[in-house]
């Protein structure tokens, strides 16, 4: 099944399956939703964004306090959520592909498993490469002029959801040095706008947020996205970026890089990964049914609001949500790629960065 598909049916799904319900109520109780990034980058703006939509319609409407609990590329938080049991369904945790990654390639510091926790909701999103001006200028669809460019980027390590635009750079023959240690992607922005970094990539709501305002100011130039899928798998244009061509289109314009290979089908399972069920937001292990279906009849009344479309448009953008089981089955296709897709990342971990202490 798709993701469109599990999109459709999902709902429906959910009607037929749900149990009768316990009646919770949060009345007067405050909600800590934490994120394992710093507060600059898209997962801080996809909960922001989220976090009052849900108080209004939880039962008693409580505050949900958004916190952040940033170190070592997100396993700080997420090994710390993985210690976290059930107590009155106060706590929430959101995590990134830069959280799925890690857990993906065997990373010796994660300590988390996601079968333990509860899914609620999950969200698709995408991403944006940009350029300096300079550079910028030199961009004609493809990387050809690009490739004796010396380019810095800052970067959350080659192990989190920064190893799609960096294996996608080199798929283009571009020299990019990453600069590793950033806490979140609103700082690899900051080191941009400094002029301490001259290539960068956001998510779509760290884009939006903030980025496409460089972008209008003559200070960046956007480069491509990676696209999104259809429903059958192929990758098309971004339904928020339709303008941008996406990396498949680069790379088909830019000599020396194949849309075929090795390399190709392992970056295709790792965008699929860390894209198109990008964003997690979990209940901690142990969590009633009733908490558990609280929170998604609560999620599914903030999908079916009116508005919501048009504002998620705006604030992170367009893309699929996926609720209760929807959630389920979403979690499951983020955290799980092929063997052969793995062992050519962890080959190439190896040769580009030395990293050489994953499984």
């Amino acid at each position: 099944m798709t993701l469109k598909q599990l999109a459709r049916t999902a709902a429906a799904l959910a009607v037929l399956t749900s149990p009768a319900v316990a009646e919770v109520d949060f009345s007067g109780k405050t909600i800590e939703w934490v994120i394992p990034f710093s507060e600059t980058g898209g997962s801080a703006k996809w909960a922001n964004f989220f976090a009052p939509l849900l108080s209004k319609e939880l039962p008693g409407q409580p505050t949900v306090v958004v916190k952040f609990m940033p170190g070592a590329g997100s396993t700080k938080g997420a090994n710390w959520f993985q210690e976290q049991t059930h107590k009155d369904g106060t706590l929430l945790f959101g995590t990134s592909g830069s959280t799925q990654f890690p857990y993906l390639l065997g990373d010796p510091r994660v300590r988390y498993e996601y079968s333990n926790w509860v899914p609620v909701m999950a969200t698709g999103t995408g991403g944006v490469a940009y350029l300096n001006a300079t550079d910028g200028a030199k961009f004609d669809g493809s990387a050809n002029n690009l490739k004796d460019v010396e380019f810095i980027y800052g970067s959350q390590g080659a192990t989190r959801l920064d190893l799609v635009p960096l294996l996608a750079w080199e798929m283009l023959g571009m020299n990019v040095e990453p600069v590793f240690g950033i806490k979140g992607r609103g700082d690899g922005r900051l080191m941009f706008e400094r002029g301490e970094a001259t290539i960068d990539y956001q998510t779509s709501s760290g884009y939006l947020s903030a980025s496409a305002d460089l972008v209008a100011s003559g200070a960046a130039v956007p480069m491509m996205t990676w696209g999104a899928l259809d429903e059958y798998g192929t990758i098309v244009r971004d339904p928020t970026f339709p303008e941008l061509p996406t990396f498949k289109e680069v790379c088909e314009a830019t000599e020396g890089c194949e849309t075929s290979g090795e390399a190709w089908d392992a970056w295709k399972a790792f965008f699929v990964s860390g894209f198109p069920v990008q964003k997690i937001a979990f209940l901690p292990a142990g969590t009633p049914d009733e908490v558990t279906e609280t929170y998604t009849k609560a999620f599914e009344a903030v999908r079916a609001h009116p508005d919501f479309e048009k504002l998620a448009e705006q604030e992170v953008g367009k893309y699929d949500m996926f609720i209760g089981f929807g959630a389920k089955r979403a979690t499951i296709a983020g955290t799980t790629v092929s063997p052969e897709a793995k062992a050519f990342v962890l080959q190439w971990l190896k040769d580009a960065y030395g990293v050489t202490s994953l499984e």
